[in-house]
């Protein structure tokens, strides 16, 4: 209770009353003023469009703007770079005519009231009621701009003066060689200036912007924009209230000498109203940056029923189609060419097959070195039609994190030889304001660069041109997430496949030109064989053996030939991370071969995850001549292919469970789940494909099948022995399919390709921390 005595023991100190008491003072106080504020505001209604201005006088603080220690007699300082581009000028100029007097009477009543000593807060409502008829960001600007003819030149004559004999007459007349003899003791004083320039110019930037953002998509009654119109007077208040402040400084300076500067009371002024304006900008940034949020929202959502609108169109060529999803940003040449290594323009794909090959920056370079591959030898081979299709690398980089080509406001950035803003590397001229937005950084450009710096065919020149709406389509449409992705186009630009990188893998050049109808007409030519596992895989092997760089040769001890599945040899492909069950079946399945005397070679194909411990047990192989290998990239892409031939079926739409092919892909990719598995064959012909739990029995138990072979042969009797034992052993199959995948990529229901009975659907959490997790791989 007011004037209530405070009782001993009571709980509420003397300082918490005080607190209180000035807390409500000060709400009172504000609230007077912000009315005092408001009663000189009366608009004609004239429209200026104030940035040129402001970035001119942002260019001249720049400038003037510097550090007392760095001022050396005989250097000229302040940056070399221009102003603005002449089209700014021209607008500064044309506006400057007309404001000219208004600014010249800010300068003198800011002059005139400083040097008579007249309280800050009666100048600033002063020059107030003297731009009553102004814009709130009008007011500010003017008066900045009445500021930086005064304090522009005070530093000009501080910077020429030992170079130019006007310059250094007049500098006398202002004290300046003495002033800065001084520099140590006005150092804090001048630092404690350059950091109230810096705030009063990021305010005023931030209301600048508010004053530019499109009614169009932000409403009046936003609780944003209402929020902040409600906050704009008193910061506009406190912005011409530091101007006031600054121009005191100076003033006393020239005026009084340099004695007046060592004084701490004036550096303590100048940073608190440093700090009060930094608060204010801090709210309305806020209030900014959710009004950036919903004409981001509101624009992308039209950028994105355009981009639909336009696939749904029927065009003579691709160009429109082209120049949607790559933004050519005016005369900009918009592809690298990765074959000349210069720029090109989007004509170059007019009429052509174009495969989009969309991926992150993290595409891995085994996936690089086998779309290589195909493209070097589909061009090696290409004929007249061929030469028609264009490969073009769009990378897909998180927007939070992508810095933007329109220029745009961060103030975060903290330059070493100005202590406000470079000009030379930000330009304030966009609207939308984010200081929270993580610049794109020199290591993603260096990764983007060397990407690019590999690939033979063509690549947007930055990943900036690629608009958020092209991203958001991408995913939703496209159902990209991760792991890359070719979408075909065809010369109209249609897309006749939106996702030919499974026929890549699995088919190679042979799938040109890579569209759906393409695909199924492949599909029908496969039979359940082992060419069908392992032809492309030995198609690789030739090539990573030329290079020699990217694979030790000393580990391929073996591999698939024409003449080994000719001969009709017997072949267990086999895999797992299993060493001890890879030690029992190999020595088992040596024992029967030797006892049925048929030629038998086995080779280790590893497992689709778990790379490093597969590395090991490779090691462990190899050193105990258990059998042949293989290693990475080969393994990769050995799992790779068969999780593209599930894939490219549920893709197809044609994921048939009584298709006896896909059968026996979903058990190898079941089996790979866990424990051991092996593929016996002869020649090309697949005798068995099985879970190690029921093929190695079937070896130890050759003894009780051992007669048979004279009658029915060996991979008979082998088959019929194994055929007992299944169903006794191994649980039935599952698959993994990432949460993430998107709509249409996860088949609504399967069935157990060993028991044949409909599977359930179950949520799993797994780790994979070396690796991505191998069935993200058909996004």
């Amino acid at each position: 209770m007011a004037g209530k005595l405070l009782q001993p023991g009571s709980n509420v100190s003397m300082q918490q009353l005080i607190k209180s008491d000035r807390s409500t003072f000060m709400a009172s106080d504000d609230n007077v003023m912000l009315k005092q504020i408001q009663a000189t505001h009366n608009p004609d209604g004239r429209n200026i469009n104030v940035k040129p201005i402001l970035n001119l006088v942002e260019d001249i603080l720049s400038r003037a703007t510097l550090t007392v220690d760095s001022i050396i007699p005989g250097i000229v300082h302040g940056q070399t770079q221009s102003v603005e581009d002449k089209a700014q000028q021209a607008s500064a100029i044309t506006l400057l005519d007309a404001l000219s007097f208004i600014i010249d009477r800010i300068s003198c009543e800011i002059a005139y009231k400083c040097l008579g000593g007249e309280d800050g807060h009666q100048t600033t409502i002063s020059l107030l009621n003297m731009l009553s008829n102004y814009s709130w960001d009008a007011k500010l600007v003017l008066t900045l701009a009445a500021f930086a003819l005064h304090y522009g030149e005070f530093w000009l004559l501080a910077q020429i003066s030992s170079s130019n004999q006007l310059a250094k007459a007049m500098a006398n007349l202002k004290q300046l060689p003495f002033i800065m003899e001084h520099s140590g003791p006005l150092k804090p004083k001048f630092d404690a200036l350059n950091n109230l320039i810096r705030a009063m110019l990021d305010l005023t930037s931030c209301i600048v912007a508010f004053k530019e953002l499109p009614s169009a998509y932000v409403a009046h009654d936003v609780p944003a924009l209402v929020a902040a119109a409600n906050t704009i007077p008193t910061a506009v208040y406190w912005t011409m209230r530091g101007v006031v402040a600054c121009a005191a400084q100076i003033s006393s300076l020239t005026s009084m000498g340099h004695e007046y500067g060592t004084s701490t009371m004036e550096a303590w002024e100048l940073s608190t109203l440093a700090h009060k304006i930094n608060n204010i900008d801090e709210h309305l940034m806020k209030q900014l940056n959710i009004c950036n949020q919903l004409i981001e929202e509101k624009r992308n959502k039209e950028s994105y029923e355009a981009l639909l609108h336009i696939f749904e169109m029927i065009h003579i060529d691709n160009m429109k189609i082209l120049k949607a999803l790559i933004n050519p940003r005016d005369d900009q040449l918009p592809l690298f060419d990765g074959s000349s290594k210069r720029r090109v323009n989007l004509d170059i794909l007019r009429r052509k097959n174009v495969l989009l090959l969309i991926s992150s920056l993290n595409i891995s370079p085994d996936e690089l070195s086998i779309l290589e591959q195909i493209y070097n030898e589909s061009r090696q081979h290409a004929t007249r039609l061929d030469n028609l299709y264009e490969v073009v690398w769009i990378p897909i980089v998180d927007r939070s994190v992508q810095q933007r080509i329109d220029p745009i406001v961060d103030r975060s950035v903290q330059q070493q030889t100005d202590p406000i803003v470079d000009r030379s590397v930000q330009q304030r001229t966009y609207p939308i304001v984010d200081r929270s937005v993580q610049q794109w950084t020199d290591p993603m450009q260096k990764q983007f660069e060397s990407l690019q710096s590999t690939m033979p065919w063509y690549t947007v020149h930055h990943p900036s041109q690629i608009d958020r709406a092209v991203i958001r389509f991408v995913k939703e449409r496209w159902h990209f997430r991760n792991k890359p992705i070719l979408v075909v186009l065809d010369p109209q630009g249609r897309v006749v496949s939106p996702n030919a990188i499974h026929m890549m893998w699995i088919w190679g050049s042979n799938a040109f030109p890579f569209t759906s109808l393409r695909e199924e007409i492949l599909w029908k030519e496969e039979t359940w064989k082992l060419e069908l596992l392992v032809n492309e895989v030995h198609a690789l092997l030739d090539v990573l053996l030329g290079k020699g760089d990217l694979i030790d040769v000393s580990n391929i001890t073996w591999n698939f030939s024409f003449y080994q599945i000719r001969d009709e040899k017997y072949i267990f492909v086999y895999g797992g991370d299993d060493i001890d069950w890879i030690r029992r079946f190999t020595a088992t399945a040596r024992s029967v071969a030797q006892s049925a005397q048929i030629p038998l070679e086995m080779v280790y194909v590893g497992k689709s995850s778990k790379k490093e411990q597969v590395r090991k047990i490779i090691t462990t192989i190899t050193n105990e001549k258990l059998s042949h290998t293989w290693q990475d990239p080969m393994i990769w892409f050995f799992w790779t292919r068969l999780e593209s031939m599930l894939f490219s079926k549920i893709q197809l739409g044609r994921i048939d469970d009584q298709d006896p092919t896909m059968q026996e892909i979903k058990k190898l990719l079941s089996y790979d789940k866990s424990g051991g598995w092996a593929v016996l064959s002869r020649g090309s012909a697949v005798v068995v494909n099985g879970h190690g739990t029921k093929v190695t029995p079937t070896l130890l138990e050759y003894d009780l099948w051992k007669e048979y072979i004279a009658t029915k042969g060996f991979d008979r009797s082998f088959k019929d022995h194994y055929d007992m034992l299944r169903g006794t052993e191994h649980p039935c199959c599952r698959f993994e399919f990432l949460s993430m995948a998107g709509t249409g990529r996860i088949p609504d229901s399967m069935k157990c390709p060993e028991c044949l009975r409909a599977m359930e659907k179950y949520i799993t959490f797994c780790c994979c921390h070396d690796e991505n997790p191998s069935t993200a791989a058909f996004y």
